[in-house]
């Protein structure tokens, strides 16, 4: 995997899962897999912004992506340190530019992210102000491509499920896959690591498991990348965000199938269908998983 992705989930890591013992539908035993989920407070410079529920890895990333996500953080903000500190559970974002966010803090949506996500007021008030890059393009032999070395990835996704996976990608490469409990704190990892390693947005593909909700929409053009593409289904406002940002939304994507709600103009049907294979059942049960949560 290392030729594929920059960043890539570790299953194995103790600290994001361990094995529960139970009994199942027949009352036998049996064993499974569940994430851990733990708190991370959030201060930037010093003042304290949120508490987050994630799984705990890449908690720097997270950080960041949160608050440029929430305008808090600008594009040309200087960044002057980030400490981290696990027995705590916090983590303290420091710029160069002094901060105090304390009337915005009152001022806040929440929105349908399964972890309470929220957004605060202003970043609706600059929606409508993002362009995205019209020129962006995405091949259908791309789509399928990026369907097929995500789902075979090792992931939480796959050992645990009760996880979201998030995947920035470059035509048919992807680049940096991220999990978390909250679809929203995926995204965020995203963010930040983009920010950190200064990274283009305007010629990615972002693929999440997630529903194409409002939040995502708004996440997904804040940062400024031009097409969305989900295993999942819609909601209505996601789709009429999408449609009013010019932004590529894509759903539905399993095995040979997938729908276009929005920016249909940005996608090349060049896929040979009879060498795209459907999903295997294993995909599909977790899809179900992750559908209903």
């Amino acid at each position: 995997m290392s030729d594929e992705f920059l960043v890539v989930p570790d299953p194995d890591d103790p600290m994001l899962s361990r094995p529960v013992s139970g009994v199942d539908q027949d009352g036998k035993p049996v064993e499974i897999n569940v994430v851990h989920e733990r708190p991370l407070t959030l201060f930037l410079n010093g003042q304290e912004i949120v508490t987050m529920m994630t799984i705990g890895d890449h908690p720097e990333m997270m950080a960041v992506g949160y608050l440029l996500n929430q305008n808090m953080l600008r594009a040309d903000d200087t960044v002057t340190g980030i400490d981290y500190d696990e027995d705590l559970e916090l983590v303290v974002v420091r710029t160069q530019r002094e901060t105090d966010y304390e009337e915005k803090l009152k001022k806040k949506t929440r929105t349908s992210g399964c972890a309470q996500g929220t957004v605060f007021g202003d970043v609706m008030e600059s929606f409508a102000s993002i362009s995205l890059n019209r020129d962006a393009r995405l091949k259908t032999s791309w789509l399928y491509a990026l369907m097929k070395k995500i789902n075979t990835a090792p992931s939480l996704y796959l050992k645990a499920g009760a996880i979201h996976g998030c995947v920035l990608c470059h035509e048919d490469r992807p680049l940096v896959y991220m999990e978390d409990v909250g679809r929203h704190n995926a995204v965020d990892k995203i963010a930040g690591y983009m920010f950190l390693e200064k990274m283009s947005p305007h010629d990615k593909i972002f693929y999440t498991t997630g529903r194409l909700t409002s939040e995502m929409i708004i996440k997904c053009v804040q940062m400024q990348i031009p097409i969305l593409i989900s295993r999942s289904g819609f909601t209505a406002w996601g789709v009429d965000l999408a449609r009013d940002a010019g932004l590529t939304l894509i759903g539905r994507a399993r095995g040979k199938r997938f729908v276009v709600l929005a920016g249909e103009d940005r996608i090349e049907f060049d896929a040979d269908m009879s060498q795209v294979a459907e999903e295997d059942r294993r995909h599909r049960r977790k899809a179900t998983e992750m559908d209903s949560a």
